[in-house]
């Protein structure tokens, strides 16, 4: 068991370390944060880092970023040779946080230092854009410092494939074996090689590649819609503006005081697009400008959020599954799938079935994946493999995939959630709604009158430091020990233990999650969060009509949070 005691006085104590991070920790007075920060190592794993931005063996520093790099740089370096990595080499790109643009400079200098070669992005840019940098560029890999829609206290670190993808488990595990045979930190050098650096600007490269899923033409319906937009603070300001005025939405109503790009997210609680409160400030500019939509898009630009006004005047948020749905429909409508031989859309298993259905309508395959927008990135880099060999058991052809934490794909530009293509998107529904009299409201409802009523939710409980990290662990170690909570359960899933993919295509990784499936179709599902010290629920209820489903919803949720002690 590690000594948080005897770490941070070697860390307070150590000249390797820097003037600034040991004065930092010799302010400490509270032994808990002391313990907190030193009572393990910032586990990287298959998420790569999130943590925590500060001094410490469990935080993000230039110190665990450095051990991260090395333990990848090391990997690559065994895996490809030493000319190959000179040659080939990593995409780095940076979203806005505080120290994001200062780790991504660390990340080069160990890997240039290391003879690796490093392809630099000039500016803060979306995460989708470095997964799109790294197949444009023809690199190994990718790394990504960001924590996507986090607080400002987060930061984080995330790997990603030569195909553009974040490093699923199968990938990910290799990479952990390098990160942690790193013991000592003094082993990490800092200095790097800058004949091995070259800074990259690629964003008109990306929206190009953005622009080929534009699927409405009606110019005069474009220049109609009325749009607000807040990048809330990060890196969506440039490619989604730009995008959106390429493709002809002449009345794009910027909120200025948050495209500013700032780590402290000044103007909002936490930038997070699926909080009410993260679009405040864009509601208001659109009530005083009577905008059609509201969007917002996350620091790193891979999540969107949207509030619609409705036929009363007032702005109703849209969630993230409605979202999907919305745009599976629009997709499907103006796709012609003739072309594709074999079309499929991919989905998470947490999230709602109702995109699904729509697809499953048409004739459509469906794939359900674990938790986490890589393992959507990794069956587009599976189909596209299976073309290339001539795998005709596994040759589907992407169409979209999403999840329900307001992450969206279309297209295979990118193999991670995408901002900016699915603003560009949404956008084109609202205009062509609107041209027909209706809103995005209005679309969903016609949506339900077809497929039933679905009402989901999400409920996630914060349980911080090691106490917390302690519960959580308790609270999935009872749901399994005592069995399912819920009357009527059809279907128990424990996806700890190995789960069959659909199609052919083998198991499932085995992932902390389980999902109770009820009689009806209506299921919950329990994980804790990978990246955050929460437990999520996550629900997605049938009903008749909405009052049926909220007030099933209601009894379900006290069920659950009953049992956990969360209530």
């Amino acid at each position: 068991m590690i000594n948080y005691k005897e770490n941070y006085n070697k860390w307070l104590e150590d000249n390797f370390f820097d003037e600034e991070t040991r004065e930092e920790l010799s302010n400490l007075i509270d032994e808990k944060e002391i313990e907190d920060r030193f009572y393990r190592d910032l586990e990287f794993g298959t998420g790569g880092l999130r943590g925590v931005m500060g001094a410490g063996t469990n935080r993000m520093n230039k110190y665990t970023i450095g051990k991260a790099t090395k333990g990848l740089g090391t990997y690559l370096l065994d895996h490809y040779g030493v000319e190959v990595c000179a040659k080939k080499g990593v995409v780095i790109g940076y979203d806005t946080r505080n120290n994001s643009k200062d780790f991504s400079e660390i990340t080069a200098n160990v890997l240039t230092g290391m003879g690796i070669k490093v392809f630099l992005h000039s500016e803060a840019r979306p995460t989708p854009q470095l997964s799109f940098s790294v197949k444009f560029l023809n690199a190994l890999a990718g790394v990504v410092i960001t924590a996507s829609h986090n607080p400002k206290e987060y930061n984080g670190y995330k790997v990603y494939d030569e195909y553009g993808c974040q490093l699923v488990p199968w990938q990910a595990k290799q990479v952990i074996q390098y990160v942690n045979a790193i013991e000592d930190y003094h082993t990490i050098s800092f200095e790097g090689n800058d004949s091995l650096l070259e800074t990259v600007e690629v964003t008109d490269n990306f929206v190009s590649e953005v622009m080929r899923q534009s699927r409405y033409e009606d110019a005069t319906a474009k220049a109609d819609l009325k749009v607000v937009y807040t990048p809330l603070h990060g890196t969506g300001y440039v490619p989604v503006t730009k995008a959106l005025d390429l493709d002809g939405f002449t009345q794009i109503g910027l909120v200025k005081e948050q495209a500013v790009m700032d780590g402290n997210f000044p103007t909002v609680v936490s930038p997070n697009p699926e909080d009410r409160r993260a679009l405040e400030i864009g509601i208001e500019q659109a009530k005083k400008t009577d905008a059609d939509i509201v969007l917002g898009t996350d620091p790193d630009s891979d999540r969107v959020g949207i509030a619609v006004k409705g036929s009363d005047g007032s702005y109703q948020l849209v969630t993230g599954n409605q979202v999907g749905a919305l745009l599976m429909n629009f997709i499907l409508k103006n796709t012609d799938l003739s072309k594709y031989s074999h079309p499929a859309i991919v989905k998470t298993i947490v999230t709602s079935e109702l995109g699904a259905d729509i697809a499953r309508k048409q004739g459509i395959n469906v794939f359900s994946t674990l938790t986490g927008f890589k393992f959507i990135g990794e069956k587009i880099t599976q189909f596209e493999q299976a073309k290339l060999k001539g795998n005709t058991e596994q040759n589907y052809d992407f169409l979209f995939g999403y999840e329900e934490s307001y992450g969206y794909l279309a297209g295979t530009h990118a193999r991670d959630k995408d901002a900016v293509v699915s603003s560009l998107l949404i956008c084109e529904i609202a205009a062509e709604a609107k041209a027909n009299g209706k809103n995005l409201l209005d679309e969903l409802q016609e949506i339900y009158a077809e497929f039933g009523y679905y009402k989901d939710a999400l409920d996630s409980f914060t349980l911080k430091g090691k106490d917390g990290v302690e519960k959580i662990t308790a609270m999935m170690s009872q749901l399994r020990t005592e069995g399912t909570p819920f009357d009527n359960t059809r279907e128990v899933i424990d996806y700890s233990v190995a789960v069959d993919a659909e199609k052919g295509f083998g198991q499932l990784p085995t992932s902390n999650v389980l999902k109770y499936i009820l009689e009806d179709g209506s299921w919950i599902a329990v994980r804790p969060s990978g990246t955050e010290p929460k437990i999520k629920i996550y629900y997605s209820i049938k009903g008749i009509n909405q009052d049926s489903a909220e007030k099933r919803l209601t009894d379900i949720q006290n069920t659950i949070q009953s049992k956990l002690g969360l209530k």
